[in-house]
């Protein structure tokens, strides 16, 4: 199998999922849509799984979206379109959504360990985790806008929960790049800490020794009681994305932002 993105469990029933493209910064291919939501389906029935940590290689939690994406994107437009539209047969989530929103769908607490960067794909999958643990250094970006789209990956189910809607916008219109500090202090950040990685695994080990009842119970009874209903908010966002994705203002985002313009709408 391809390893972009590893799973290991240890004895305590505690699931580690790694990103595992380090000479790319732990960019998403497209491989890496498939077997997030693969491995995530799988761990519903692995017995005695207890919590999930999600992590990226080598010091980096995911810069995003390959930009090699959008070029297999541009020669299957209307199928990719359709993919937005229409997710497949007894899912909720489409298949652009599915690797960020199936860690909701975990009864175990799903705990992010975040460090290096944290932008566009590799944000939302961070956001679609229970907690966020972040180095204090780690760089923060909700960028689509930089490539002329919206975020589109269940930022609906997790954003809301977080953030006040004009600091939502804030930082989903202008893709700007902000702090560790400045994360925690908005909410998106659970806590900061030097080690990321080992704070995830000492904070994993603590649950285990909880009733996993008592967890999934807080879990469900949280995720359950916000917002808008799972159907309308991920078929609102598959709806604005697929308009959006190949239009000429599109195309120009992503020309100005590789060749560092300003651009032309």
């Amino acid at each position: 199998m391809n390893d972009i993105v590893t799973l290991s469990t240890d004895d305590l029933g505690i699931a580690t999922v790694t990103l595992n493209r380090p000479e790319k910064k732990n960019a998403w291919a497209l491989d890496t849509f498939r077997m997030l939501g693969e491995i995530g389906d799988g761990l519903k029935s692995q017995d005695g799984l207890r919590a999930v940590i999600l992590t990226g290689a080598d010091g980096c939690f995911s810069s995003g979206i390959d930009l090699a994406v959008f070029g297999e994107f541009s020669r299957r437009m209307e199928d990719i379109r359709a993919q937005m539209r229409n997710p497949p047969p007894g899912e909720v989530a489409n298949h652009f959504q599915k690797p960020v929103t199936v860690w909701s769908e975990l009864s175990v607490p799903v705990i992010a360990a975040i460090q290096g960067v944290c932008f566009g794909a590799g944000m939302q999958l961070a956001l679609g985790a229970d907690f966020r643990l972040a180095a204090p250094d780690t760089k923060f970006s909700i960028m689509e806008s930089r490539w002329g789209l919206i975020p589109d990956m269940g930022i609906t189910r997790s954003l809301p929960k977080l953030l006040r809607a004009d600091q939502a916008k804030e930082l989903m219109m202008t893709g700007r790049i902000f702090s560790g500090p400045e994360a925690h202090e908005m909410g998106l950040v659970t806590r900061l800490t030097d080690d990321p990685l080992a704070a995830a695994q000492e904070m994993a080990k603590g649950l285990v020794g909880q009733s996993p009842d008592a967890l999934s119970g807080a879990k469900a009874l949280v995720d359950q009681a916000w917002l808008m209903d799972a159907p309308q908010s991920l078929s609102l966002e598959a709806l604005l994305q697929s308009e959006i994705l190949g239009s000429p203002n599109q195309a120009e985002a992503v020309a100005a932002s590789l060749q560092k313009r300003p651009g032309k709408y």
